[in-house]
């Protein structure tokens, strides 16, 4: 039976959301570079994955279970402030260093580096890589006798690329059900919405077409975010989760709007998106 979140706690962690949004454009704002839509789009996901379904650890190394920590990979790296204001909020670092973002010599690089910062697993930025770098670890956690997770977060326009579908076929293949993906079906890319630039159609279809399980949630729904996880986790089989979501969630003026994958909000912009932060 599906856990439910208690009506106080997902108020809680409601509020973290939109602590974790005024953290991410400031972020972007003060390093006057960024990717807004896509990083406004995860947090919820984020939020719920990182504190309420995921094995790990914060102190990283320093704990003797590292090594049994479920894995996460952000294959849309374009979207790190999204995933650093999370691990900050989580203890990994502390929040004042989240305006270190994108500055020179910073651990917060604007794709995430495996280099610089203690619980990024893996180097991404390159789209279409994620999936099948997962694959491997979950093999690698297989071969070591490992019971963890492999979680990998893709954008929509990610699955654009065939080695996302290689790697999905791969998974199915190898009966990789350590592995869980989550899609941020918000709909949009760089260039505008994913059906005009290359239509991906039905995505839970082509999923289960490969031979994996596949469910939808509402993507900024707390509570259908923590029961969707919960299905998956037990599935037999590779599993996915697309999440229907709003690039640019929480800000009426770049929600649904591609001109905000990869620009940074100026003064008025960001004093404007934080009033409707409160």
């Amino acid at each position: 039976m599906l856990k439910e979140l208690p009506t106080e706690e997902i108020k809680e962690m409601e509020n973290v959301s939109k602590k974790l949004r005024r953290e991410v454009l400031q972020m972007i704002y003060n390093a006057k570079s960024g990717h807004p839509g896509g990083s406004l789009s995860s947090i919820d996901i984020l939020n719920v994955l990182f504190t309420k379904c995921m094995k790990h650890f914060p102190d990283c190394e320093k704990n003797k279970e590292y090594n049994t920590r479920d894995r996460f990979i952000l294959s849309k790296g374009h979207a790190s402030a999204a995933l650093y204001a999370v691990m900050a909020h989580c203890g990994y670092f502390k929040e004042e260093e989240l305006m270190t973002f994108r500055k020179l010599g910073s651990r917060l690089q604007g794709h995430p580096c495996s280099n610089k910062l203690n619980g990024i697993e893996v180097s991404t930025g390159s789209l279409g890589q994620g999936l099948s770098i997962a694959c491997g670890i979950a093999l690698g956690l297989r071969l070591d006798n490992i019971n963890s997770k492999v979680y990998v977060y893709l954008g929509d326009g990610e699955l654009e690329e065939g080695s996302v579908w290689e790697a999905a076929m791969n998974a199915a293949h190898k009966k990789l059900n350590n592995i869980i993906a989550i899609v941020d079906n918000n709909k949009l890319q760089i260039d505008g919405k994913t059906k005009d630039v290359k239509d991906i159609g039905d995505i839970k279809a082509k999923f289960e077409a490969f031979g994996w399980n596949a469910i939808e949630t509402n993507g900024h729904d707390i509570n259908s975010i923590y029961k969707s996880i919960q299905v998956v986790q037990n599935s037999q089989k590779p599993a996915v989760i697309i999440a229907h979501t709003i690039k640019g969630k929480g800000v009426s003026f770049m929600e649904n709007n591609p001109n905000w994958h990869g620009k940074a909000p100026n003064e008025d912009d960001l004093r404007k998106a934080l009033e409707e932060l409160k």
